[in-house]
């Protein structure tokens, strides 16, 4: 019977070809659960280290350690033409991730990175869509009950920035030849396509990359949230979530210096000490039937 291995990848490759093909020799570690386990939450914490990452008394099932952005699985004896662990993938980017040192809103070579990132997977027919947030530009949240904003007009126009960085990542993806759609929740007809779930669906079997944009349409809701919902009705298996931060920590470590970084997460985790890995509303979504990946950029 062919047993099936998990696949590592290090924090400086998301998606690399050679990660995704690099199989860990230890087909029984206890770090990857069955096809049939309940969603699992991930948070990545940048280190190179593969070692040690849970042991034993460990229930993967409710827990799992926080290295691995992505993996995939391989059935023995068929490299050539491995099976992976995910079939489609839906990718949630911060808007902070895209403006990397934040010398600009937007870094073109955080975008050229992403694009060649995304390229790489889907030239091994994993489907990849994406949810981006709008952070680097206009965050509606923050700039609620300033200059006379209410929060849904302030919502809105955080939306609106969403749209501008779709655009220029799709702009940047098909100048490496990879085909992509942006897809809005409100209607934007000159410059992409309304949502429609089977549209979506549609480009993804086609080989097409596609980029959802404008949150859920509503105001109130985060884009973590648009991610999770997103996820959920194109029937992605896993949200992998890109920030610009090295892990999930117990307190916030810009208030205390000695907060602790977190190597293993569940969703009930998250719930009962309130950690900031996404929004309450997405993670609410995402426990039902989906994985969470977060992993720094």
């Amino acid at each position: 019977m062919a047993s099936s291995t998990p696949l590592f990848l290090s924090s400086s490759s998301l998606l690399s070809p050679r990660s995704i093909s690099r199989l860990n020799s230890s087909p029984s570690s206890p770090m990857f659960p069955s096809q049939n386990a309940p969603p699992l939450l991930v948070a990545h914490c940048c280190s190179s280290s593969h070692n040690g990452f849970l042991s034993n008394s460990v229930n993967p099932r409710t827990q799992i350690v926080t290295r691995t952005p992505f993996d995939a699985m391989a059935d023995e004896g068929s490299i050539p033409n491995p099976s992976y662990r995910w079939k489609r993938v839906l990718l949630k980017v911060s808007g902070e991730a895209l403006a990397g040192d934040k010398a600009q809103n937007i870094d073109p070579k955080v975008t050229k990175s992403i694009a060649r990132e995304v390229s790489s997977v889907t030239s091994l027919g994993i489907e990849v869509a994406i949810v981006v947030g709008g952070g680097n530009i206009f965050r509606g949240a923050s700039w609620a009950g300033s200059s006379g904003l209410d929060r849904s007009s302030a919502d809105y126009i955080g939306m609106l920035a969403t749209v501008m960085n779709a655009i220029f990542l799709q702009a940047t993806m098909e100048s490496i030849g990879i085909p992509t759609r942006v897809q809005t929740a409100f209607r934007m007809s000159e410059v992409a396509e309304p949502y429609i779930r089977r549209r979506a669906v549609r480009h993804l079997e086609k080989g097409r990359v596609v980029i959802f944009a404008a949150g859920t349409g509503n105001p109130f809701f985060t884009t973590d949230t648009a991610a999770a919902l997103r996820c959920a009705e194109i029937n992605a298996e896993v949200v992998l979530k890109a920030t610009n931060v090295d892990g999930v920590y117990d307190e916030d470590p810009k208030l205390n210096p000695k907060a602790q970084l977190l190597d293993a997460l569940s969703y009930q985790d998250v719930t009962t000490k309130d950690l900031s890995v996404m929004d309450m509303t997405a993670i609410t979504l995402c426990q039902e039937t989906i994985s969470l990946l977060s992993f720094s950029t």
